[in-house]
C-alpha cells in the first residue's frame, strides 16, 4: 500500500470519525456504555448456576427465551416516548430500578441463600432476576435510540440546515461510537473480572462466593451510570436554550393506540401460554408476539412511501433470519471449563479479546459498512461466521491433541480459542450498524424513536426465536454436566457425546439460512438495494 493510500485510509478510518464527534454525543453513550458494562456479572451467573443451581441446559435456553421476550416490547415503548418527547428521561430511572432491582437479588442469593430460600426457592429467585433485568434495559434502550437522535446536529455553526451527506454522516457516527461506547463497557467489564479472579482456580466454590457476591454489588454502578447520562442530557439541554434539536419542528405525532393494544395484547399471550401451562407454551408466545409486531410494523409502515416500506420489510427479514439462527447453549461453555480447563479468568481473558478488537474491528470496517449494502454485509457474517466456527468444532474433536505436540506445547486448547476469538470478535456488531444508520436517515422526523423501535422489536424478536431454536436442539443432542448433592454424590453424570452434532448442526444452520433469506428477499417485490 503505498503512503497516499494509508493516508487516505487514515484520513476515512479515524480523522473523519474524531472530527464528527460532539459533546451532545455523551449523554446517550453513557446508557449504551451501562448496557455494555451489563456483562460484568455474566461469567459470574455463568458459574453461580453451574455450582449452585441444578438447572438443565434445555430449561436455560427456555429461560433465554422468556428472557428476550420483554425486547419484543420495545415498539410501543418506542411510541411512548415519540409521545412523551421532553419527559422521556424519566423512563431511564424506571429502567434503572428493575435493574438494580434484579443485581440486587443476585447478590442476596449469593451472600445470603439460606434466607432467600426461606421465602422462596433459590431457582425461583434466579428466574425472577433473569427477567427483571431485560425490561429495565429495554426501557432504557428505547429512550437511548431517542437521545442518539436527538443529539445529532440539524443545523451548522452558522445557523444554517446541514446538507443531507452532513446528516447522514453525523448519524452513522453516532451509531457507530453507539456500539463503540456498548463494547468499550464490556472491556471494561473484561478488565475488572481479570482482576477480580485472579488467583480464583485454587479456590473452593465455597470460597469464591464473597468474590461472586462483591461483583453483583460493584454491579450496581450499572443504573446509575446510565441515570447520569439524563442528567447530563437535561444540562444540556439548559443550556442550550432554543437549541431545534430539542424542539421538533414538525407536529407532534397522533397517538396510534393500536400499539399499546398490541402491547397489551402481547402480556396477554404471555401470561395466559405461561401460567396455562400449556403445551409448547414457548411456540404459542412467539408466534402470537409475532403476529403482535408485524401488525404494528404495518402500521408504522403507513408513514413511509411504498417503496421505502418494501424495503423496510425486506431489510427486517434478513436481518431477523440472521439472528434468529440457533446457538450451541450452555453446553459447549460447561464442556470448556470441565474438558478442557478453562477457568474464570481464562474465559474473563477471552472477553477481554472479544471486546477490545470488536472495537478496533468497528472503527476499521467503518468505511467498508458505509459503502456496502445490508445484503452484502450479512453474506459475508454469515460464512465467516461458519468459518471460525470450526475451531470450536475442532477442540471438542480433540485437535488441541495433534497441534499441541507438533509445535511444542504452542498451539494448545487455549491458543485455539483465543485465535478463534480474536478472529470473530468483530462479526456480531458489524451487521447492525449499518442498519441503525439506516433507521437515522429514514425515520420520520416524528416517529424516530418508534422507528428505532420497529426494527429493534422485530429483530430483537429472532433472538428470542434463536433461544427457542437453541433449547429445541439440546433437547435433540442432549449434553450435560456433572451435578453433585450437598454430600458430594453424583446425581447427573456429565455427558458430552453428542456435542459435536450439536455444534456442527448450528455451523450448518447458521450460514445457509441467512444466505436463503437473502435469496428469497432479493427475489421478490421486496427487495432490498440499501
Amino acid at each position: 500500500m503505498s503512503a497516499s493510500a494509508r493516508r487516505s485510509l487514515f484520513q476515512r478510518v479515524f480523522v473523519d470519525l474524531a472530527r464528527q464527534m460532539r459533546w451532545s454525543f455523551v449523554p446517550p453513550l453513557m446508557v449504551y456504555f451501562s448496557y455494555g458494562v451489563s456483562g460484568l456479572t455474566a461469567i459470574v451467573g455463568a458459574f453461580f448456576v453451574k455450582d449452585h443451581l441444578g438447572l438443565s441446559a434445555a430449561f436455560l435456553a427456555g429461560l433465554a427465551f422468556w428472557a428476550g421476550l420483554p425486547w419484543a416490547l420495545k415498539m410501543p415503548m418506542g411510541h411512548l416516548v415519540d409521545l412523551f418527547w421532553r419527559w422521556k428521561g424519566l423512563l431511564i430511572f424506571v429502567g434503572a430500578g428493575l435493574i438494580s432491582a434484579s443485581l440486587g437479588i443476585m447478590y442476596a442469593l449469593i451472600a445470603a441463600p439460606a434466607a432467600m430460600a426461606v421465602i422462596m426457592p433459590l431457582g425461583s429467585w434466579y428466574v425472577l432476576s433473569v427477567l427483571l433485568a431485560p425490561a429495565g434495559f429495554v426501557v432504557q434502550d428505547a429512550v437511548a435510540d431517542a437521545m442518539s437522535v436527538e443529539a445529532v446536529p440539524v443545523i451548522d455553526d452558522q445557523g444554517n440546515p446541514l446538507s443531507e451527506a452532513d446528516s447522514r454522516a453525523l448519524h452513522t457516527t453516532m451509531q457507530t461510537l453507539g456500539r463503540f461506547a456498548l463494547i468499550g463497557g464490556t472491556v471494561a467489564v473484561a478488565l475488572l473480572n481479570i482482576v477480580m479472579f485472579s488467583g480464583t482456580d485454587a479456590l473452593s466454590v465455597a470460597e469464591k462466593a464473597p468474590i461472586y457476591a462483591r461483583i453483583y454489588l460493584i454491579a450496581q454502578a450499572i443504573p446509575i451510570l446510565s441515570v447520569s447520562g439524563v442528567v447530563l442530557a437535561y444540562l444540556q439541554r439548559r443550556a442550550a436554550g432554543n437549541d431545534p434539536r430539542f424542539d421538533r419542528p414538525d407536529e407532534p405525532p397522533q397517538i396510534n393506540y393500536w400499539y399499546f393494544i398490541g402491547g397489551a395484547a402481547f402480556v396477554a399471550i404471555s401470561l395466559t401460554v405461561g401460567l396455562g401451562g400449556l403445551p409448547y407454551g414457548q411456540e404459542l408466545v412467539f408466534v402470537g408476539s409475532m403476529a403482535v409486531v408485524v401488525f404494528l410494523m404495518t402500521q408504522l409502515a403507513r408513514a413511509l412511501e411504498p417503496g421505502q416500506a418494501k424495503m423496510l420489510f425486506g431489510t427486517a427479514i434478513i436481518i431477523f433470519v440472521y439472528r434468529a439462527v440457533p446457538l450451541p447453549g450452555p453446553g459447549y461453555t460447561w464442556f470448556a471449563i470441565d474438558e478442557l480447563g478453562f477457568d474464570e479468568q481464562f474465559l474473563s481473558i477471552l472477553s477481554l479479546i472479544t471486546s477490545v478488537l470488536t472495537l478496533v474491528g468497528i472503527i476499521l470496517l467503518r468505511p467498508l459498512m458505509a459503502s456496502s449494502t445490508i445484503t452484502r454485509i450479512v453474506v459475508l457474517l454469515s460464512i465467516a461466521s461458519a468459518v471460525l466456527s470450526l475451531p470450536n468444532i475442532g477442540l471438542y474433536y480433540r485437535v488441541q491433541d495433534w497441534t499441541a505436540p507438533l509445535t511444542g506445547g504452542v498451539v494448545d486448547a487455549r491458543f485455539i480459542a483465543i485465535m478463534d476469538t480474536a478472529a470473530e470478535s468483530p462479526l456480531g456488531q458489524v451487521a447492525m450498524i449499518p442498519m441503525l444508520a439506516w433507521i437515522a436517515r429514514n425515520a420520520p422526523a416524528h416517529l424516530k424513536a418508534t422507528f428505532f423501535a420497529v426494527m429493534a422489536s422485530f429483530t430483537n424478536l429472532a433472538l428470542s426465536a434463536s433461544s427457542l431454536l437453541t433449547r429445541h436442539l439440546n433437547e435433540i443432542f442432549l449434553v450435560t454436566r456433572e451435578v453433585r448433592d450437598a454430600g458430594g454424590r453424583i446425581t447427573v453424570p456429565a455427558d458430552y457425546g453428542e456435542l459435536g452434532l450439536l455444534l456442527i448442526t448450528v455451523a450448518v444452520v447458521g450460514v445457509l439460512a441467512p444466505l436463503v433469506a437473502i435469496v428469497v428477499v432479493q427475489a421478490s417485490p421486496l427487495r432490498t438495494t440499501d
